[in-house]
């Protein structure tokens, strides 16, 4: 073998277990995350500034109380600026020290903390309060350089006093649980606080209190913040399962009964876990390591199974309490790095890292065979977390290019001209109108310290804890004097002392040069989760004796309009018979099939359908996405929409059905097209009604469109409020429908009936979900140099998740099939008993009119326009 072949084949070898990124590429990422950081702030202060959040999509602010109500998830908002509290200390590690020295001053000036308003005791803690004492970190450190903050007096720590103050009252509870929520001005069960009656609240929520409150007290001198966190935190302690040494999600602040029994690393607990082992490195107290051991032991007992995560019932933890896991487990990996156990890091890590690129982003929640459960992603930054921790620890530039992907995703999908936004749904890539103040605290945080070189920071990050919030408290806080106290007439329970085995446990991190000798030891570990997740785990295929003909049908496979299957069932005994409602039911007599072995088949069928129904009817049945493409709007108006069982399957189409839209007359799409010229080579639009869905698509097709859009009938109907279907076919063969064609609810029908009334050419993309937002906006900047962009203010309106209305549910994603009893109906388009309107509830999105949405649409459009005219 010649030497130069030799050499290039071991410089593969060794790049294959991966190869460093060089400096100038690690500068040139670094410095995009400042670049993303900048777009996100900036667009924050210019456009929703002193708001609580941005709102990226109609570029304005969002005011508590002014916009529609989004359940707890506004209960983060205070009217205290939180987007900027929780980014002041972000500020200064991106070495924007002149940018936190205005901000602060804002703060300062603008922020009142003494509002009439309801917040969430958990959230206010982490972000507000960790904010404050973040930057007042930032500031003592920046003031000590003596170059910057010279002006600085403890003001951030004043304000950060008040704030604890007006949170202490949740505490006065018999068990020393707070309150899930405060009046930041009247307290609890005062007759003016609007809060005080709950019952319960979760795990987390109580448990994730320490930090901040311990740092209160050593910065202020005031034990009375690190007293009632430890009792708190004491309570949890008592009151775990004491055979599993586990805890529940959602716990009664006064009796201390666990409402809800499951136990896991993910929401509702998350934090708990961190906090236990935060607390002892921020502290020193070893009670703190010593509990966090003990569930630790637990959670690698019961609820690890390499490399997933999943829930148990606290009482039976071999029993698994469900079958997905959601997100937020996501920061686990980061922890265990902390405790120095790299190796299940390394798995679960990978296995996040898969599903995130099959799906863009991690979605809320995920099944174990790595499908999505809840298609939501609000831009959470656990993952890059703890690929900031598993590089820190290991070195490997692995985790860099996972670092990458995360940043690519980012501006590829989530980006748009007024900062990012949240994904509504991974799977058709439509966005909400919300960008979370974590965004700015933790995401560019983690991303800037991963690509970042010792340095490049002005300050060392060893010598801080990250909260969860990715707040900065230095460990110097640890030789700060701790004075216990203990509130009036309260006593903090006695913690039996429990032996602790200690043996499987290192009290500092490991040195990973020794774990690691062999560095391909972390890609052996990374390769078959990946090769798991890319099989999404497909059982193995029953033996079958030689000679005995060809495997049998699945029902994954199975289709109700292929005469071969169906001839498979008939040679199983199955029979399949469609109901008027649209389901189809099937049957198995084993005496009719063909043999015994085709009945054991016909027998294992009937059970793979029944599971597969059951599973279905589980999950949210997948949107499609209508995304216009065509000037002003370039593929930013993302319109979700519900499938068809029948025509082009969308999902396997890897471009998509692209056209123009034409309104077909008659309009119902239930005679023979008349204007069959104008809809040839268009996708034509057609309103719901008056016959059946397999119907319209006959008649459309036979004009010679390429797809085709039906619209509710029903004014004011949305995906908001309504809950997902799909449009089923007539009771017979609909092989002959080759085109696709998709549903709109009739709020997101009216904003494409509205373009087309606006600019007559209008073209769509018709797919199974978005496609690059951004390669539309290239090549119409190439074509149209001076002309205004996109209306993204429209998306959110037009960006929602597709559900469907009460009793039309169609559990599966593609043939509605399966035992009659576990199969829901389809929704086909039949005729209307009346001759007119089917009954059918009236849906206003949000209280407001058709008329008005629209109204709101073209201001948002108009907005835009000067906007982007301002900008060229």
């Amino acid at each position: 073998m010649p030497s130069a072949l030799f050499v290039l084949m071991l410089l593969a070898a060794l790049c294959s277990l991966g190869c460093a990124m060089s400096r100038d590429e690690k500068l040139k990422l670094r410095n995009q995350v400042v670049e993303m950081f900048d777009h996100a702030y900036q667009n924050y202060m210019d456009h929703a500034y002193p708001a609580d959040e941005l709102m990226p999509l109609t570029c304005r602010g969002r005011v508590r109380g002014l916009e529609p109500s989004r359940g707890d998830v506004d209960d983060a908002l205070g009217k205290f600026s939180l987007t900027l509290i929780d980014t002041l200390d972000t500020l200064v590690l991106l070495n924007k020290t002149a940018e936190f020295e205005a901000a602060v001053r804002r703060v300062l000036s603008d922020v009142r903390l003494d509002n009439d308003i309801v917040v969430s005791v958990f959230e206010t803690n982490i972000r507000v309060l960790g904010g404050l004492l973040g930057g007042h970190s930032m500031a003592v450190m920046l003031k000590e350089e003596g170059q910057h903050m010279r002006w600085y007096q403890d003001e951030l720590l004043h304000m950060a006093k008040d704030l604890g103050l007006r949170l202490l009252p949740a505490f006065n509870t018999s068990s020393g649980l707070p309150y899930p929520r405060v009046n930041l001005k009247y307290g609890v069960r005062g007759p003016e606080s609007r809060t005080g009656t709950e019952t319960d609240t979760c795990t987390a929520c109580a448990g994730t209190i320490i930090l901040e409150f311990a740092a209160l007290s050593r910065f202020t001198g005031d034990p009375v913040f690190e007293a009632h966190a430890r009792r708190a935190l004491d309570f949890l302690w008592e009151k775990r399962q004491r055979n599993s040494n586990l805890v529940g999600t959602t716990i009664n602040i006064h009796s201390g009964e666990w409402v809800r029994r499951d136990s896991g690393v993910g929401a509702g607990i998350d934090s708990y876990y961190e906090y236990l082992l935060k607390a002892y490195v921020l502290l020193g107290d070893e009670q703190f390591l010593q509990r966090f051991n003990i569930h630790y032991a637990s959670i690698m007992k019961y609820i690890s199974q390499p490399p997933l995560l999943l829930d148990v019932h606290i009482h039976k933890p071999l029993l698994p309490a469900r079958t997905w896991m959601d997100s937020l487990l996501a920061f686990f990996p980061g922890l265990q790095v902390l405790k120095g156990d790299i190796r299940p890091a390394i798995e679960t890590h990978e296995m996040l890292y898969q599903v995130t690129k099959k799906h863009n982003f991690l979605p809320e929640a995920f099944t174990t065979d790595f499908r999505v459960h809840w298609a939501q992603h609000p831009l959470r930054p656990e993952f890059a977390e703890s690929t900031y921790f598993l590089y820190k620890a290991t070195g490997d530039p692995y985790y860099l290019e996972a670092g990458r992907t995360i940043m690519d995703n980012l501006n590829r999908f989530a980006r748009v001209p007024c900062g990012f936004a949240a994904m509504k749904d991974v799977r058709t890539g439509s966005h909400e109108d919300r960008m979370d103040s974590f965004f700015l605290a933790e995401m560019f945080k983690y991303l800037f310290l991963l690509f970042a070189d010792p340095e490049d920071l002005r300050f060392d990050v060893e010598d801080y804890i990250f909260t969860t919030e990715a707040h900065l408290l230095p460990l110097s806080l640890s030789t700060t004097p701790h004075v216990s106290s203990v509130p009036p007439n309260q006593t903090i329970p006695q913690v039996e002392q429990e032996e602790l085995d200690d043996s499987n446990f290192d009290w500092t991190c490991p040195n990973t040069r020794l774990l690691f000798p062999d560095p391909a030891f972390p890609r052996n570990l990374r390769e078959p989760i990946r090769s798991a997740v890319d099989r999404s785990c497909p059982r193995p295929a029953p033996y079958r004796e030689p000679g005995m003909g060809a495997p049998p049908l699945r029902a994954q496979d199975f289709m109700a309009n292929n005469p071969e299957h169906l001839e498979l069932l008939r040679r199983m005994g199955v029979s399949l018979i469609h109901l008027k409602d649209g389901r189809v039911q099937l049957v198995q007599h084993a005496t009719q099939a063909v043999s015994p072995i085709a009945a054991e088949d016909g027998v294992r069928f009937m059970q793979e359908m029944m599971e597969l129904s059951s599973q279905q009817q589980k999950e949210q049945l997948p949107p499609r996405a209508i995304q216009i493409v065509s000037h002003p709007f370039f593929g930013r108006v993302v319109l979700t929409a519900g499938p068809a069982q029948f025509g082009t399957d969308l999902s396997k189409s890897a471009t998509g059905v692209r056209g123009f839209v034409t309104v077909a007359e008659p309009y119902t799409g239930c005679g023979e097209i008349t204007n069959g010229e104008e809809v040839q080579g268009h996708i034509a639009l057609l309103q719901r009604g008056q016959c059946m869905f397999a119907e319209k698509a006959r008649h459309i097709q036979k004009a010679g469109a390429i797809g085709g859009i039906v619209v509710d009938d029903n004014e004011g109907s949305s995906s908001d409020t309504a809950p997902l279907f799909q449009m089923a076919g007539d009771g017979r063969s609909t092989d002959d429908i080759a085109l696709p064609l998709l549903f709109l609810f009739h709020k997101e029908g009216n904003i494409l009936l509205e373009a087309l009334k606006e600019y007559r050419q209008v073209e769509v993309l018709l797919g199974d979900k978005a496609r690059d937002r951004g390669a539309d906006v290239r090549e119409a900047e190439e074509d149209c140099q001076t002309e205004a962009t996109s209306p993204t203010a429209s998306e959110s309106e037009a960006t929602t998740t597709t559900s469907g209305k009460d009793g039309d549910a169609s559990p599966t994603g593609g043939e509605d099939v399966g035992p009659a009893e576990d199969v829901g109906p389809a929704e086909a388009d039949a005729p209307k008993a009346d001759g007119g309107e089917e009954e059918e509830q009236r849906v206003d999105g949000a209280g407001r009119s058709a008329d008005r949405l629209l109204a709101d649409w073209r201001d948002d459009l108009e907005a835009f326009r000067q906007m982007e005219k301002d900008e060229l």
